[in-house]
């Protein structure tokens, strides 16, 4: 049974303020757009405003990975297997 249907308060733990952030991190960045919204310094030609954005899909395909593995880490500690 899940929590929300046993009446219990879920869990907070610093593995899972951890995937919070990992998971939060990307739109924060995304979302603050005055502090990307340049065209200085080029990489390769290309202008801040894109190749930055551009980082962002590596480093936010990085951090849902870890968001992950965490994720599954908790989970089998929680039911207290060792199982992969």
């Amino acid at each position: 049974m899940s929590e929300a249907t046993t009446g219990k308060q879920p869990v907070i733990t610093p593995t899972r303020i951890v995937i919070a952030l990992c998971l939060a991190a990307p739109f924060v960045a995304m979302l603050w757009v005055s502090s990307y919204a340049k065209v200085e310094p080029l990489f390769a030609g290309i202008p801040f405003f894109y190749w930055y954005q551009m980082l962002w899909v590596l480093v936010s395909t990085v951090l849902t990975m870890v968001a992950y593995k965490l994720w599954q880490r908790d989970q089998r500690a929680r039911k207290g297997g060792d199982a992969r």
